[in-house]
Formats: C-alpha cells, sequence, structure tokens
C-alpha cells in the first residue's frame, strides 16, 4: 500500500471516531450549544487544511457565529457580517459549498479579506448547515496556508456536514420532545392542584364544582396571582402541607 492511500485510510479512521465522538455527545448532553461547539471541534479533525472553525446562524433578525473554536474566527466571522457577504453567508443562502482562496477572496471581499488576513487566515472552505428548524446556517473553516483548500477537503467537509444535519435535526427533535413532556407534566400538576383546592372548597361549602372554580378565579383576580398559585396556597393552608404548582413532577 503507498504512503498516500495509507495516509488516506487513517484519516478515514479519524473521521470516523469524530462521528463516533459527535453520537456520543448527543447522548450525553441536552444543551444544543455544547453540541455545537463539539462540531466546531470535530470538523477540524475531519478537514485536514482546517485551522479553525465556527458555525453561523442566518435568520430573520441577521447573521450571529453560534460556536467557534477560537475568537478569531467569530471575529472573521464578524467582518462577513458586517461586509453582508463573504463565504460563510453565501454558503448558507445558497446552500452550496463555497471554497475561496486568498487571491480570489481578496478581490470579491476586500474589507472581510483584511480583517482574515490580519489573524492570518488566508483560505476559506464553508458548507450550508440547517442549524435550527427555522432558519439555514453554514460550518465555516478557516486556514492560515494559501493552500485554498483541496477538492479532498471539500469532499470532507460535504460528508461531515451531510451526517451533521441529521444528527442537529434529530437532537433539535428530542429536545422539543424532552419540553413538550415537561410542559405536560407541569401542566398534570397545575392541574391537579387546582383540583383539590376545588374539593376542599365543595366539602367545605357544599357547592357545586363550577360555584368553587369560580371562588377561586374571584381570589386569583382581586389578588393579580396565577389561579395554580391560589389553589396551591389554600390547599396548604387547609391541608397543612406545602404544595409548589411551579416544581417539576419527579421523571
Amino acid at each position: 500500500m503507498s504512503d498516500g492511500a495509507a495516509g488516506q485510510l487513517a484519516h478515514l479512521d479519524e473521521v470516523t471516531r469524530a462521528l463516533e465522538e459527535l453520537a456520543g455527545t448527543v447522548g450525553n448532553t441536552d444543551d444544543f450549544d455544547v453540541l455545537l461547539r463539539v462540531v466546531c471541534e470535530q470538523v477540524v479533525r475531519v478537514v485536514p487544511g482546517a485551522d479553525m472553525a465556527s458555525i453561523t446562524v442566518l435568520d430573520d433578525s441577521g447573521a450571529r457565529s453560534v460556536a467557534s473554536t477560537d475568537d478569531r474566527a467569530t471575529r472573521i466571522d464578524a467582518a462577513q457580517y458586517d461586509e453582508d457577504d463573504g463565504p460563510c453567508l453565501r454558503a448558507a443562502r445558497s446552500g452550496q459549498v463555497v471554497r475561496v482562496e486568498v487571491g480570489t477572496a481578496r478581490e470579491l471581499w476586500p474589507g472581510f479579506s483584511a480583517v482574515a488576513a490580519g489573524h492570518g487566515v488566508a483560505s476559506y472552505l464553508a458548507s450550508p448547515l440547517q442549524v435550527r428548524d427555522e432558519a439555514m446556517g453554514a460550518i465555516n473553516l478557516f486556514g492560515f496556508g494559501e493552500h485554498g483548500f483541496r477538492d479532498v477537503d471539500q469532499k470532507y467537509l460535504e460528508l461531515y456536514a451531510t451526517v451533521v444535519d441529521t444528527v442537529l435535526h434529530l437532537s433539535r427533535r428530542a429536545l422539543r420532545t424532552q419540553e413538550q413532556v415537561r410542559q405536560l407534566r407541569a401542566a398534570m400538576r397545575t392541574r391537579g392542584v387546582i383540583e383539590q383546592a376545588k374539593g376542599i372548597l365543595m366539602a367545605a361549602r357544599r357547592i357545586s364544582a363550577d360555584d368553587a372554580f369560580q371562588l377561586l378565579v374571584g381570589q386569583s383576580q382581586r389578588e393579580n396571582v396565577k389561579l395554580h398559585t391560589i389553589s396551591a396556597r389554600f390547599v396548604a393552608e387547609h391541608s397543612g402541607h406545602v404544595v409548589d404548582p411551579d416544581d417539576s413532577l419527579p421523571n
């Protein structure tokens, strides 16, 4: 086997390890920002010509960097946002990979290129990425050399971005499910304490469920306090058990 072929196989092993670590991160964290930082750290390992990485989100409020491996990458991104153009914005807007070397970048974006050059960056590679359900974005790679990234670098990034798109989609869906479960549990608890308060009122005053509910609503309006808070206080006063309606139910 030639040295070149052996090197490619070794690098494919590195790509595989990075993807396995990414999958492990998804299983161990529910913090989406942490996941994005891991993506940045790993893509530098996946793409040989990359020295720094960042992730851009582009939505109705504009463009912003949500993760990076280096503050210099964030500052270079900001220069693109100031010009409202650059590799990362073109990738996010077009849905196409953008690969640029220093000479071309200097002609297209003189202001941004000057900032990048000040940080020693001369090559750019950006791939579109669906960072949020409602917003496109991009993975941005920066190289200190003037290689302009190679075809193989682009292929590695495209492969990694495809996997990351799927991983981020699954992570977003899982986080939405967790939030829905949390909200449902909170709603069940809120309803439960209101029903308890109604039951105590019905028994104590010999009134109907509707009348008991209206008494609680009236008290809530007079004190300008949420109904479930009034109910929890009422239950605590008449049962001797403190009830916190804002507590989440246990898993």
